[in-house]
């Protein structure tokens, strides 16, 4: 047989069921919690990875005597230049401190280089030596018409160099030249 129920019953222990259901819902702070963790944890992750991590490998690196080798050999030129040919002997002829004010300038910018033309010819030197007043002249010719802003873009020693070697062969008459090496090379 059912059993009846007061409805005054019911109220009584409808209270007493929701409070248990109460106490298990999540606080407010509950969110919250995560977010405070991770902006006290992250400074303190970032110290241990540099401290321990990152300071150790760079005094690793810089400890090394390997990092110098490569600045010692970009120091020193080689010896030999392209083909065998050293410059300094009969198939070469030096250039030295020639200065020129650079194009548009009004004078105020100048150009100081010392370079060594090298060739296949054997009397490279000699046609040099008795051609000099108009290689000279060529010389100041091209390097006088270059700009602060030619001398500023990437490659321009290249292109100063084919200019050079170009300049010599048609003064000459022929393919004497075959390069230009610079030792200095200053723009003030």
């Amino acid at each position: 047989m059912p059993v009846k129920t007061d409805p005054k019953d019911a109220a009584q222990e409808k209270p007493a069921l929701e409070a248990p259901a109460a106490a298990k819902s999540p606080s407010r702070a509950a969110p919250w919690v995560p977010a405070i963790a991770s902006v006290v944890l992250a400074p303190v992750a970032c110290f241990a990875l540099v401290q321990f991590v990152f300071i150790p490998r760079f005094a690793k690196k810089l400890a090394t005597p390997a990092a110098a080798e490569p600045a010692a050999e970009v120091a020193a030129p080689p010896k030999a230049a392209v083909d065998g040919k050293v410059p300094g002997t009969a198939n070469s002829y030096d250039f030295t401190n020639v200065v020129v004010n650079l194009s548009g300038s009004m004078g105020t910018r100048y150009l100081k280089t010392t370079f060594t033309v090298s060739g296949g010819d054997a009397v490279l030197k000699q046609l040099f030596d008795s051609n000099k007043a108009r290689l000279t002249d060529v010389t100041l010719n091209v390097l006088s018409s270059l700009s602060l802003a030619d001398l500023e873009e990437p490659g321009s020693k290249n292109i100063i160099r084919d200019k050079l070697v170009a300049a010599y062969n048609q003064a000459l008459g022929r393919r004497v030249v075959e390069q230009v090496y610079f030792s200095d090379f200053l723009i003030q």
